[in-house]
């Protein structure tokens, strides 16, 4: 039966993993996320769940807490924002090449370095692209509702464990601080048979399991690579996700994601309100991101417009995916600033239309 409740973003994350049978959440305070880690402190968790919240000395400590529990096959989380998302990467690569699935929230801020506590789009390379070392992928979904940011929590256990691998819900500090209506399902129990390949001790009639990123000879590390990029293509086929606003008879296209994707679907509906057959294509999936969709969009457009809040990060996606089908634009704010519904239409008509 469902329940409904009015809550932050960042409350509803929470709610969601404990509902999601979530074992262990391992993070540290920083603003605009910190209500995810007060919530469930909060909460009664071991007559809720038995979940296990711990505030951990620092994000480096935090990502290596996930990181163990990971191996042991359990359902485990963390979140942070910027800064403290950049402390993890290194964890991250650790846990991306050990092939270990696990959940990470970034409640996006605006930067470089301490930067603001206002809301930001501006880590978009840092999860799509690998922001750490090596060759490796996060699968990052990225919400424009109270409502996603609590069905994308067992949305994504789902798909970490699915392909054993970190799974990033990217959003910002305008999602994590607003608050929505939320529709909660039923909780779901926790884990009790552990996935076959956790690091659990040696067990009667099989051998014992290593869990490693550490492959010396080069040419096992290659074969290693090999496998994990198959995963990646896999993960291409199989779990792109996107939404499409009026984009039947759309001769101009905004591209946007989380909140940018809200200001946008606004400047539609007043694009259209002046006579402008103007779309609107939210990727909901940043990796993998809708390339094959996008490309078939643009035989028919005249114009494309990607809306960002940053200094142009998805917009490099957007011209991969229309290889010079149709012209591109690029309109953003930086530094906690969120365009306007107007702006938005302003610059489209101004770049796209009136040039066109």
């Amino acid at each position: 039966m469902e329940e409904i409740k009015l809550m932050k973003g960042n409350e509803a994350v929470a709610e969601a993993a404990i509902r999601a049978g979530c074992d262990g959440y391992f993070g540290y305070p920083i603003t605009p996320q910190s209500e995810v880690m007060e919530y469930l402190t909060a909460e009664n968790l071991e007559e809720r769940s038995g979940m296990i919240i711990l505030q951990a000395e620092s994000e480096v400590a935090a990502i290596n807490m996930i990181y163990g529990a990971a191996g042991c096959g359990k359902k485990v989380m963390c979140s942070s924002s910027g800064p403290g998302i950049s402390l993890m990467q290194e964890g991250l690569s650790y846990i991306a090449g050990a092939e270990l699935p696990c959940l990470l929230v970034n409640v996006e801020r605006g930067g470089p370095g301490l930067g603001t506590i206002q809301p930001s789009q501006s880590d978009y390379f840092q999860a799509v692209k690998g922001g750490g070392h090596g060759d490796y992928k996060l699968i990052t979904l990225a919400p424009a509702s109270v409502q996603e940011m609590a069905d994308f929590v067992s949305l994504g256990f789902d798909i970490a464990f699915k392909y054993r691998n970190p799974v990033m819900i990217l959003s910002d500090g305008a999602i994590g601080q607003m608050m929505e209506k939320v529709k909660f399902s039923k909780p779901i129990p926790r884990m009790v048979n552990l996935p076959k390949w956790a690091a659990t001790g040696k067990k009667p009639g099989r051998k014992k399991n290593l869990i490693t990123s550490l492959y010396l000879q080069p040419q096992d590390m290659e074969k290693h690579n090999l496998k994990l990029q198959n995963k990646y293509r896999e993960v291409e086929k199989k779990e792109v996700r996107f939404e499409k606003y009026l984009c039947n008879d759309a001769d101009y296209l905004i591209v946007a994601f989380g909140t940018c994707a809200r200001v946008s679907q606004k400047t539609v509906q007043l694009g259209r309100e002046k006579g402008l057959k103007i779309g609107l294509l939210r990727p909901i999936t940043l990796y993998p991101f809708p390339y094959n969709e996008l490309n078939n969009m643009a035989n028919s457009l005249k114009g494309i417009i990607s809306v960002e809040m940053n200094a142009g990060q998805m917009i490099e996606d957007v011209k991969l995916s229309v290889n010079g089908k149709v012209n591109v634009e690029y309109y953003g704010r930086m530094g906690g600033m969120i365009p306007t519904p107007e702006e938005v239409l302003e610059v489209l008509e101004n770049k796209l239309i009136k040039n066109g």
